[in-house]
């Protein structure tokens, strides 16, 4: 079996996707509108919206090997996952054993709980994860991190109507048709930006084969995430500074700085990628620059 890498470099990244008629991430709080900043009317996508596209594709492309389950995913009893980590370690001693709550007494005890639990779901090994609730397996720093995802260009969202010819109810079947409403942003090129922490990797074990998935997750995702509500989304650059050392070379924003996105010279309504410019200044030393997609 090959010895997994201990990650030994800090890195930060740049995303570049869109969506074309789709709704990228819909706010309950506005009828379920796109996101939107309402002082720059510039589209917003959440961080936790695309942790749930990673996690959903490295369960597909993973799912079933060793070290690469999901804990936080639909319909998931997280009680009943932390569980299993004391059924895995019975020689630990309990503080307190009842039906809704269980935790180590010692320290130590507490620790092998939360690596076994790293160890076992590659989700909270990136993200992190806070397992204190009644079986406590401890809270763990994901040393992975998004920023809210920003459209480069304000953009326009609007509502569709829309018919449907069945019905959901006999009383109803006399009826020609129903209506609804769907969501769209005509075209719209967001940015996300994140870091990686190789001392938190250390502290939760994510590996260099860890960081390889996450690369590859980033760029596929949404292949896999289709849905009528969605459109046409895709990931278009994925842009990846990799530094010397641990602690790094160069502070993020100055590096984040350095990839400059804007509509191309006349193109004054962008409706697609290739409306857009991408330019990458030079890295500074102890810093190199690795383009993914």
């Amino acid at each position: 079996m090959t010895e997994k890498k201990a990650l030994t470099k800090r890195y930060e990244f740049v995303l570049l996707f869109d969506v074309e008629n789709g709704n990228p991430n819909g706010d309950p709080d506005a009828g379920n509108m796109p996101r939107l900043d309402a002082e720059t009317g510039c589209g917003l996508v959440t961080d936790v919206c695309l942790k749930r596209k990673v996690r959903n594709y490295i369960e597909l492309a993973k799912g079933g090997e060793p070290s690469f389950e999901i804990y936080v995913k639909e319909s998931a009893v997280l009680n009943n996952l932390n569980k299993e980590a004391f059924l895995n370690n019975p020689d630990i001693e309990l503080k307190e054993n009842k039906q809704d709550k269980m935790e180590a007494k010692k320290k130590s005890d507490q620790l092998t709980l939360t690596r076994w639990m790293c160890d076992k779901y590659y989700d909270i090994r990136t993200f992190g994860a806070v397992m204190t609730t009644g079986v406590n397996c401890g809270q763990v720093r994901g040393p992975v991190q998004f920023s809210f995802s920003k459209s480069i260009d304000p953009i326009s969202p609007q509502e569709v109507t829309i018919t449907r010819m069945a019905v959901t109810n006999e009383k109803d079947a006399d009826k020609e048709r129903t209506m609804g409403r769907k969501s769209i942003v005509p075209y719209g090129l967001y940015r996300m930006e994140g870091y990686v922490s190789a001392p938190l990797a250390n502290q939760t074990n994510f590996t260099e084969e860890d960081l390889n998935e996450l690369w590859i997750a980033l760029v596929n995702m949404f292949d896999h995430d289709r849905s009528a509500s969605r459109g046409k989304m895709a990931a278009q650059k994925l842009i990846v500074f990799e530094h010397a050392t641990a602690l790094g070379n160069a502070p993020a924003h100055k590096l984040f700085q350095l990839v400059k996105v804007s509509r191309k010279p006349g193109v004054d309504l962008a409706r697609s990628f290739d409306d857009y410019e991408v330019v990458i200044g030079q890295a500074p030393s102890g810093v190199t620059i690795d383009e993914k997609l």
